[in-house]
This record gives structure tokens, sequence and C-alpha cells, in this order.
């Protein structure tokens, strides 16, 4: 990892707050929180502001930018993490992550404490830091973006009325078996390779996919470098004893794996399928070309990260 981490400053700051992220977060606790680390200083200026859409979010945001705000902070999971990053790359304004999604990937790749007062005190005199950002056909990606199965079981969990791990396991279990796998053509550094049926295809950006699971182990955020992550199709029975490793970090001892890292990479496909971008599902086509740009966004993570 390249050290190029500084003290973080900020004066004008606002949260930006997603309150059906994740199983849900009570408004009191997120002020509860700020108050007792950001808000009571005179030299912070905290507002706060709740993201109802998407839309809604990237548009407070640009607003924000343009009356001066240096620091965001989003109360949310890493597809709210993606909307409000995605308005901040190439600027000066700072990100940080108060976590509060199903995964939250992006914050357990930083070690930001998943218990709300614990992470706003971890990160009021944090570091900050710039990341990478990947793209796939122009859309930014700041944690995973997955082809095969692993972005097959994110619409099975969009469809559950339930959030939290534990939905994505029983999304994963039922996908499994209507999963139809099919041939990716790669082009990286100008050479063909040819990955027959994929179970999972994954390109990292972070270590994790979210809640504890290690997709690669060896990324880093700011090394200007994506990891794919291959897995062939399997038998249940195979693929059960081997999910543990995502889990205690060792998912580069599966024999079967295969993984390398790249800068830039064009991927063909025989049939569109939708593609899971920080735990978002898209629509891009049969051809996809991934790249990265190199510490694009200004991060604050704790200062023992």
């Amino acid at each position: 990892m390249i050290d190029n981490s500084e003290t973080a400053s900020c004066r004008n700051v606002l949260a930006l707050f997603n309150k059906h992220s994740g199983t849900g977060f009570r408004s009191s606790e997120l002020f509860k929180s700020l108050r007792s680390s950001w808000d009571n200083s005179p030299e912070i200026n905290l507002a706060y502001q709740e993201s109802k859409s998407i839309e809604d979010g990237r548009f407070k945001v640009r607003q924000a930018i343009a009356s001066g705000v240096d620091t965001i902070i989003v109360v949310g999971g890493d597809g709210m993490v993606n909307s409000i990053g995605s308005q901040l790359v190439g600027t000066d304004v700072k990100l940080t992550v108060l976590p509060a999604g199903s995964g939250n990937g992006f914050a357990h790749h930083f070690d930001i404490p998943t218990q709300m007062e614990k992470a706003a005190k971890a990160l009021r005199h944090g570091r900050l830091i710039k990341v990478d950002v990947g793209y796939i056909n122009d859309h930014p990606f700041f944690v995973t973006t997955s082809l095969a199965w692993d972005a097959d079981l994110v619409d099975g969990f969009e469809k559950s009325p339930m959030r939290g791990v534990a939905p994505y396991i029983f999304a994963g279990i039922y996908k499994y078996f209507t999963y139809e796998p099919q041939k990716y053509t790669l082009i990286v550094d100008g050479k063909e390779k040819v990955i027959e049926r994929p179970l999972l295809l994954t390109i990292a950006n972070l270590s994790e996919y979210g809640g504890g699971a290690k997709i690669a182990p060896n990324a880093h955020a700011d090394d200007g470098q994506m990891w794919l992550v291959a897995v062939p199709h399997m038998e249940a029975y195979e693929l059960l004893p081997k999910l543990r490793r995502l889990f205690d970090g060792s998912i580069n001892k599966i024999p079967e794996l295969e993984t390398f890292s790249f800068t830039e990479m064009t991927i063909r496909r025989e049939r569109e399928d939708p593609v899971q971008i920080d735990g978002e599902l898209l629509d891009l086509g049969t051809e996809l070309h991934i790249r990265v740009k190199q510490q694009a966004l200004n991060v604050i993570v704790p200062e023992n990260e």
C-alpha cells in the first residue's frame, strides 16, 4: 500500500443519511453519535440531510459542493457510498462513512467500526487517504463489481423483504440452482484469455464483498490495481466446504480459484446478464471495459487503519 495519508481537516461537513439502509437505524442514534464527536466544537459546521433516492442524494451532494462543503459523511451502505462517491471523484471534497448497510464492504476494508458511535469517534480525527476508483463501462465502483452467480444472487437479495447478511446467503443458495453459467473472453494487456462457465467472476477494488466475506484478500485501495477473482462452476457438495474460506481470508487457497491483478481489461460474454456494482444491478451489454483511476477519491479512515 502506498503511504498517501495525512491528518484530515474538516470544517463544513454534511451528514447525508439513508434511514432505509440495511436493517435501518434510529435518527436519534445518528444525531447522538455525531454530536458527541463531530458537532461538539465551534470549528465544525455540521448539517444533516436525508437522501431519499439515488438521484436525490446526488443532487444534494452537488448542491453541498457548490455551497462550500468540504466533507461528506455517508450514513448508509455500499450502494450509497457508490452514488455519493461518484459525485466526489476528482474533487477535493472528502468522503467518510458511518456504516449502516447490509454488507458494508467499504467500511470493513478500512476497519471502520460498525457501531455508529464508535465509528463517528474513530473518524473524527482520522487520516485522509486517496483511494482508487474502478470503472466498468464508465460506471464507477469502489468495492466490487460481479458478473456471474455473484451478481445473480443480488437479484434474489433485492427481492427479499429482509435485510442483513442472512438474506444474501439464502439468495445465494436459491440462485445457485437457477443460475446459467456462460463463457467469458478476457483481453488483458493485449492477450486473450477464456474463462469457461465460472461460478464466481468478481473484479475487486477492495478486499471484501461485505459482511466479513473477503473476496480479494490482497487488494489495496491505492495501488492502481484491480483484482479479478474467478471460481469455476462446481457441484454444491464441492462448493459448500469452500465457502468458509471467504470468511477466514483464505479464498486464495482454493485450488480451482484463478486470480490476478490488472489495470485495464475488456470482457466479452455471450449473453447479457445484469452486472453487480457495489450491491446494485445494471444492464451493461455483452462487452465490458474495466479500468482504474488511481487515487481519485479522498477518504477519511480511522487513524489505526
